[in-house]
This record gives C-alpha cells, structure tokens and sequence, in this order.
C-alpha cells in the first residue's frame, strides 16, 4: 500500500492492507475505534486532510456523535456488516454527507467504505431556477412601467422630470438584469468606469427610496482610478449593501472609497485594489449569523429574502474580488475590495 503519508504505507498491526487502485474511500480501524489506514480515495475525499486523523478515534470524524461509535462497535460485536445511511463526516473541508458501511475484517479489525450521497439539487440551484421565473414574470410589468414613467417625463417640470428619469434608468436596469437571469451563466460585461459615478447613482436611490430621513456623507478618495467592472452588475451589489444597512434601522450612511496598495483578495495579492465601504449606524449584524451571512436564504429578518448579501458576494467575486465585514451595534461596515491591477 502507498499513502501519501510515509508512514501510513506501512502494513497496519492487524496485518490488513488496502488497495490504492480502489476509487472507494477506504480506511481500517482497530478494534478500539481508531483509524489504522486510508487509502488514496479517502485521503480526496476528505480533502487531504486523512493522514493527520491517523491513529486518532474514529469518533473524531463523526459530525453526529455518537452514531459512528454506536455503529463501529456493533459491526464488531456483532461480526456483520453495518450501514450507517446519510451520515455526516467532518473533513478538512467541512461536513460532509455519505453512507458508511463498516465490514468486520477480523476480531481486530474493520473495514470503513465511505460512499458519497448522489447530490440532490442544492438550495443554490433550486433558488437560480425560481429567480429565472422571477424574471420572465417581471418582463411585462417592467415594459409598462417605463411606458408610464415616459409619459411622465413629458408633463412634469424640470424637477420632477428627474425623478421619472430615474425611473426609466431603473426600469432598463432591472430589465437587463432580468435578462442576464433568464440566460443565466452570462460573463460580466466589463468596461473601464469611474467608480465614483455608480457610487453617486447608489446614493442617490437611498435618499430617494428611503422610508425616513437618512444622514447621508461621502467620503471619496480622488486617486481612485478607473476600476474594470460590469456597472449594472456592481451597482446592484452596492444597492443591496445599501438596502440591507436600511432595514438594520440605518438612520446614518456613510459612502467611503479607498485605494489599497498591496492589498490582498482571498489568498491573492494584488498591487492595487478599490475599496467601496458602507458604514451604517444601524442595529449590526446578529452574532448567530456572523458565520453564514453571505449564504442564500439567511436572514436576520422574519420577512427578509436573504438574498442581498449573497448576491452582492456573488457579483464581487464575479470581479475577482471579495465582500467582507465587520460589525457591532450602531457601527458596520461592508467593504467591497475589486482589484484594480494584478
């Protein structure tokens, strides 16, 4: 047998081996419950990480505690194989789900198969599919409102006459986007910009769609330079920022750009970097939700969709680059980090 752990190719002391030809993942586990051996499959599988469980409980990589001890030591009571169906694995890639079966090899040892669960459709796909329908649905209405917005533009004085502009440029924004829905898997349709442009846009569609007065600054940074971004794309991220500062009970907002020097994305470095930061002074982010904020359908509202903060880490990582933040009552920040050059 040959691991990719040195010592882990050595013949355990049950005297059992594995074949490394095998596409199964496989391990032996002795008659204590400890991990003895895995073969190449199972070192994937739990993402690399197998050979530091060596020798380690078996109990360690159970996700539901205690179900693989109580079905371990029963498949040696026993002597029979034993299944244990939809378990959860912990991996060095997170909980994983699988169907174990646990086969006495001996008094003194046994055989783990892990068999990967055929994948359902994910919450992800499932979502993506409601949003095409979403978006066939709104074409019409959409079509009707710019109709009505037009018309307006034509009786309304100067000021007003603004307003129903803004409404056109939003209908034609929804529409595009609804069309990217509907063909989904579309690449960003990049172009140099001023990002200071599309924050100006943002800000003025939160003074005027805000449902109470909002304290409104900015803060930009002028040597900002022009940043290769899909505009419809990156203004619907910053909205949705917006948005979401708005039903945290935002009386405040702050609009701030940077230039970062050096700056890191992920676990790339980039020479330079845009940051776009939303700072709010609303109630912060529920700590229970700190570690799946971004994911869709979560939300710190009985009436929230969840999916604001998950499309706008969508839209930056579209660009390359990231969405973070930190938060506590009455101050937050989400920064929008794009890389500028590599």
């Amino acid at each position: 047998m040959s691991l990719a752990d040195p010592a882990a190719s050595a013949i355990p002391p049950s005297g059992w081996t594995l074949s490394e030809q095998s596409a199964t993942p496989m391990a032996l586990v002795d008659r204590g419950h400890a991990l003895l051996a895995a073969n190449p499959a199972l070192h994937d599988w739990f993402g690399g990480a197998a050979r530091g469980w060596r020798g380690e409980p078996l109990a360690l990589l159970d996700a539901r505690p205690p179900l693989l001890s109580e079905a371990t030591e029963r498949a040696f009571v026993e002597q029979r194989r034993v299944w244990l169906r939809e378990a959860r694995v912990r991996t060095a890639i997170g909980d994983r789900g699988a169907d174990l079966a646990l086969t006495p090899l001996d008094a003194d040892a046994l055989l783990l198969e892990v068999l990967p669960i055929a994948a359902e459709p994910s919450t992800t796909t499932r979502l993506s599919e409601s949003l095409r329908g979403f978006a066939h649905e709104v074409r019409g209405p959409l079509a009707g409102m710019r109709g009505a917005a037009q018309l307006l533009q034509r009786r309304l004085d100067a000021d007003d006459r603004e307003l129903a502009g803004l409404i056109v440029a939003e209908v034609d924004r929804l529409a595009s986007l609804s069309e990217r829905l509907l063909h989904a898997g579309a690449k960003p349709r990049l172009a140099r910009v001023n990002v200071h442009e599309i924050v100006e846009r943002v800000a003025a569609l939160a003074t005027t769609g805000a449902d109470a007065p909002l304290r409104l600054r900015r803060d930009y940074d002028p040597s900002l330079p022009a940043v290769r971004v899909d505009a419809d794309r990156l203004l619907q991220a910053l909205l949705n920022l917006v948005r979401n500062a708005l039903e945290a009970g935002a009386q405040e907002l702050v609009l701030r750009t940077r230039a970062e020097h050096a700056a890191r994305i992920g676990e790339r470095a980039v020479r330079l970097a845009a940051r776009i930061d939303v700072v709010d002074d609303g109630r912060g982010v529920p700590a229970e939700l700190a570690d799946t904020l971004y994911e869709p359908l979560v939300s710190g509202r009985p009436d929230g969709s969840g999916l604001g903060l998950a499309l706008a880490r969508e839209i930056a990582r579209e660009h390359g680059g990231e969405l973070g933040h930190a938060s506590r009552p009455g101050a937050t920040v989400f920064s929008l980090l794009l890389p500028v050059s590599e």
